[in-house]
């Protein structure tokens, strides 16, 4: 994984900067007889003129004497040489370069439409990216959702970048914690079933998985009455017992077990399904963990052979990762039984084989995963396959309400469509307080409340480093001003709205030569949205795009208050703020979509 490029952190527009820096080298080797191999940008500071920023410090290596003379005397070369420069000025080792405003209108007329501005059609390179991952014994909760989002916008984001994408998701089917809300349906559930009673499949087996967990905690402490202690009642509780005799059961193929577990599963699937379509994501296929667990045996004895594992005296086999700062891993028990490992290990492989195209495997998982990805990649680089370079896992932190943590056998989870529900809810409320919405139907209302719901929650989420910890609170995601998705959705409403004043068309060549400062700095902004893109699918980072989106709009609504557009003195200034307009809604519209998210096109 490459490490963001110094000039993304800066929001530099790098297409100026990639016409500039052969122009810079050139002046530096016809002034000081010197072969620079780089030219260090960034944006210029607000505080000051200009537009782009080469940083005179470095070179005091190579070049010896004032910096801020040096920093003249490449500005009066670049400004003779380079057309798009039109002066320059020196702070101290900065030297800020103005360019022309003629060159930003000019790339702003070779755009024929923003809509599909910023991604590459052609695909060359195939990524699969696995999220979700849920458990069939519960309803998918608050930590999928930040789970769910971030896989789904890493692969929009890739596919914008020029990346053909597969969407996957291992769904864990099987196991105990199955058989524990098999168990408990069986011995309370009375027969009842999904339709008998109202509720999604999820739901019903979820509260069979709590109800389990009651009655175990009820024997134990009978036991525990009984005068056994409790590390004995928790082995010796009878319910757990007949879920652990269950187990072996499915293990051995028990028809009747068997045809029970895929029952209260298909259950479960088509709960997910309604969850996955709330939320907006999707898979292009699944895979199953009671289809791949023994995945991975036939790799290991092949790993002994080559002598990337080892076998201890009880038969059991591991790896030792000592030299390369981690420890010995277990890859298979001494009964011949896989672990974890085992089975990701065959999974990615067999992923390999599916789709022969793949290049690389991103996983959504949680950071409390990071040292176990760290040893599944390791491992299939010692096995020799050369597509593990590529394997990168997207660790996320946790999500906490300010209620506290969840914990799902005691059903105190923050259920994911009850969050959903929560957050349409909410988004009413605020909207009615605010009279956001006057002349709108009931349904219309309904439609969109959902719309700045979702969005509200999505953005909050995505507008967040992955790898930090958010305390996620409703109400302050649904706020119509800062930094969150419904102050950026109204500004795409309000564009919709000036559009439609405007009677927007076609896209016409602009003949400005001279910009509004508010027009130029929007026309930068737009100009870096590509690279945007780049950077987001190189870092795995939805947060990239959030954040870009916001200064956009930040800067569009400092534009509007600035600027007028129907009010333009020149026809030719109403057509280019019009135009600028439509691009900057567009840019919006797009960016919002790699993130999973509507824009309305009134509000």
């Amino acid at each position: 994984m490459k490490i963001i490029i110094f000039a993304a952190l800066n929001n530099v527009n790098t297409v100026v900067q990639n016409i500039l820096d052969s122009i810079v080298k050139e002046g530096i080797k016809s002034i000081y007889k010197i072969d620079l191999e780089k030219v260090e940008f960034q944006e210029t500071r607000k505080d000051f003129e200009g537009d782009i920023t080469i940083v005179v410090f470095p070179l005091l290596k190579q070049i010896k004497g004032n910096p801020v003379e040096i920093a003249n005397q490449i500005g009066s070369y670049v400004k003779e040489h380079a057309d798009i420069v039109t002066g320059f000025n020196v702070v101290k080792g900065f030297l800020n370069l103005v360019i022309t405003d003629s060159y930003y209108v000019d790339y702003f007329n070779e755009v024929s439409d923003f809509i599909d501005f910023g991604k590459v059609k052609e695909k060359s390179g195939a990524m699969m990216v696995e999220y979700s991952s849920p458990n069939t014994n519960k309803p998918l909760h608050l930590g999928h959702i930040r789970n769910n989002l971030l896989g789904y916008s890493v692969a929009e984001i890739l596919s914008a970048s020029g990346k053909k994408v597969y969407k996957t998701q291992i769904i864990n089917d099987r196991g105990i914690h199955i058989c524990k809300s098999m168990i408990a349906w069986l011995k309370y559930g009375e027969g009842k079933t999904p339709e008998s009673t109202g509720l999604k499949g999820d739901k019903l087996v979820g509260n069979y998985y709590v109800k389990f967990d009651q009655e175990y905690k009820k024997e134990i402490g009978n036991l525990v009455a009984e005068g056994k202690s409790e590390e004995e009642a928790k082995k010796q509780a009878p319910i757990l017992l007949e879920a652990q005799e269950m187990l072996l059961k499915w293990e051995a193929g028990d028809q009747e077990t068997v045809s029970l577990w895929k029952k209260m599963n298909e259950w479960v699937y088509k709960g997910f399904d309604q969850s996955y379509k709330e939320l907006g994501v999707d898979f292009d296929t699944n895979y199953f963990e009671s289809n791949t667990y023994l995945l991975g045996k036939e790799v290991v004895a092949e790993g002994l052979k080559k002598g990337v594992f080892y076998k201890k005296e009880d038969g059991s086999v591991w790896i030792d990762l000592t030299d390369e700062g981690l420890d010995e891993k277990i890859v298979l028990r001494a009964d011949g039984t896989a672990v974890y490992m085992t089975q990701d290990i065959g999974t990615a492989i067999q992923r390999l084989k599916d789709f022969p195209d793949i290049e690389g495997l991103v996983y959504t998982v949680g950071n409390e995963q990071d040292y176990h990805f760290k040893v599944l990649f390791l491992i299939l680089k010692k096995m020799g396959f050369e597509w593990a370079q590529n394997l990168h896992h997207l660790s996320y932190g946790m999500v906490d309400l300010p209620e506290g943590k969840m914990k799902s056998r005691e059903g105190t989870v923050v259920d994911a469509d009850d969050l959903m529900s929560e957050m349409t809810r909410t988004a009413g409320e605020i909207s009615e307080e605010l009279g956001k919405l006057e002349g709108y139907t009931a349904l219309e209302k309904q439609g969109l409340y959902k719309i700045i719901g979702l969005g509200a929650l999505k953005y909050f989420i995505l507008k967040v480093d992955p790898k930090k910890r958010i305390l996620f609170d409703p109400k302050e995601s649904i706020d119509f001003n800062g930094n969150t998705g419904p102050f950026i959705q109204y500004t795409y409403a309000r564009i919709q709205s000036i559009l439609r004043k405007a009677n927007f068309v076609n896209k016409e060549r602009i003949g400005v030569d001279t910009l509004h400062p508010k027009e130029k700095e929007l026309l930068k902004l737009l100009q870096t949205y590509p690279v945007i893109i780049q950077n987001a699918a190189e870092n795995l980072s939805p947060a990239l795009v959030a954040n870009f989106t916001y200064e956009l709009v930040k800067s569009y609504n400092s534009f509007y208050q600035s600027v007028p557009i129907f009010g333009a003195a020149k026809e030719a200034d109403k057509v280019l703020r019009v135009q600028l307009s439509y691009a900057v809604s567009c840019v919006i519209k797009s960016s919002f979509k790699l993130l999973g998210i509507e824009v309305p096109e009134r509000m």
